[in-house]
């Protein structure tokens, strides 16, 4: 058995990629569906259960900033178990909602257990063990993520079809919480230190991998760093426009894909999300542009809203081409902002700012599911198209505008040339 296979960090990323797959799955996938079931259910306006997935997503802003601190206070494994418990809690709450209040609630809970699960949780879990291989190592925690969409958006309206939405809850959450549970006791508590290896699976001194104190007093810096706020608007733009559009998307494509075959195009977006992140995270050059192939990644699912638009909601061949397009770009919006902060930032500042950047554009893509679905109301699905499409290109622009002030910070990772 050679080092590589022996290297701990790879079974970190593989407990990794399977939080993301129950975390995205129940936390992030799953508000849309839940919506669809909730309006037929109740019969309530699209406008209220959005602004409940709004909430869903805004209530965790605060987590997420300060995930640094409550890893450091009391630990990934113990932090990553209590968000499981806390989002399966939530869920079962939106099943059982026989009013506006019960279901917002509900999403006061699930939107407070889903960071946890998220995209700076993951971040956290890999960034102690891998440097120069973290673009490789991200992109396979990561596709958890898309695997997760693939997974349980058809399992979802299939299993709510089957038992029930609360029979459904009580199943996917008990599970999620079991498998996490696991994952917390026996992989999470391990450290580079602790088993005397080295970033990467190096052999060599094993570097400290704590986060300095320094790092928790960057917010009034960063507030006037080009960089990092171009870097946070691109963010926040590109997953505003995403998850407007994935949380309309199943209600959307049902009256031309009927209910299950919605659920499948869904997964679809999903899978083509899994290509486009692998084919990033592997085939990307060491010393790339990341702010340009962020760009990149947003003008394919502008386009992807162009073909979205031609399709009239009606033409199937038409909408699987938008929703593959839309769908490859849907891993790197959230993969590639760290592996920028990666190598424009000090390594002790690096956590803190992906924390930061994935707090604010948390706090700007929670009220995208409520304006998508008032936008819709109110004009029509092409019109979240159009909207989407524009705000992809202006965080486009974003993530250009700032390549000239990424000067690269002391102590920051510069990436290796390309051989």
């Amino acid at each position: 058995m050679n080092a590589a296979s022996q290297f701990y960090g790879w079974r970190v990323v593989a407990a990794a990629f399977i939080v993301a797959v129950l975390g995205w799955g129940v936390g992030f996938y799953g508000p849309p569906v839940y919506l669809e079931v909730v309006r037929q259910a109740h019969g309530w306006p699209i406008t209220l259960i959005s602004g409940a997935v709004t909430l869903h997503f805004l209530v965790g802003v605060g987590i997420i900033a300060n995930l640094p601190a409550l890893h450091r206070r009391f630990g990934v494994p113990a932090i990553t178990f209590a968000g499981a418990v806390l989002l399966a809690l939530g869920v079962l709450g939106w099943s059982w909602s026989e009013s506006p209040w019960q279901l917002y609630g509900a999403a006061l809970l699930s939107g407070a257990g889903w960071p946890a699960l998220g995209a700076a949780a993951i971040n956290a879990m890999i960034a102690p063990w891998f440097v120069t291989k973290r673009p490789a190592a991200l992109s396979m925690a990561y596709n958890g993520a898309s695997i997760g969409g693939v997974v349980f958006s058809p399992l979802w309206v299939a299993l709510i079809g089957w038992v029930g939405f609360p029979a459904a809850a009580l199943i996917v959450g008990a599970v999620m919480v079991g498998t996490v549970g696991l994952l917390a006791l026996i992989v999470f508590p391990q450290t580079p230190a602790a088993r005397g290896q080295g970033p990467d699976g190096d052999a060599g001194t094993v570097e400290r991998t704590a986060i300095d104190d320094t790092a928790l007093h960057l917010t009034g810096r960063l507030t006037r760093d080009r960089a990092f706020l171009t870097l946070s608007l691109g963010m926040a733009l590109a997953l505003f426009a995403q998850i407007g559009l994935i949380a309309q998307f199943v209600s959307v494509l049902v009256p031309a894909l009927g209910t299950q075959g919605a659920g499948l195009a869904a997964g679809l977006s999903t899978a083509a999300a899994i290509a486009g992140r692998m084919l990033v995270g592997w085939c990307m050059p060491a010393g790339a542009d990341r702010r340009a192939v962020a760009a990149l990644n947003l003008l394919i699912q502008a386009l992807g809203c162009g073909v979205l638009i031609l399709s009239g909601s009606t033409d199937v061949p038409l909408l699987l081409v938008g929703i593959v397009l839309v769908g490859f770009g849907i891993g790197n919006a959230t993969s590639l902002p760290p592996l920028i902060a990666q190598v424009e930032f000090a390594r002790a500042d690096a956590p803190r700012v992906v924390a930061l950047i994935v707090a604010v554009s948390q706090a700007a893509y929670a009220f995208a599911p409520a304006l998508f679905g008032l936008l819709r109301q109110l004009g029509s699905d092409n019109a979240i198209f159009w909207a989407a499409a524009a705000i992809q290109l202006a965080a486009s622009g974003a993530y250009l505008g700032g390549r000239r002030a990424c000067k690269l910070r002391p102590g920051a990772i510069r990436p290796l040339p390309s051989a």
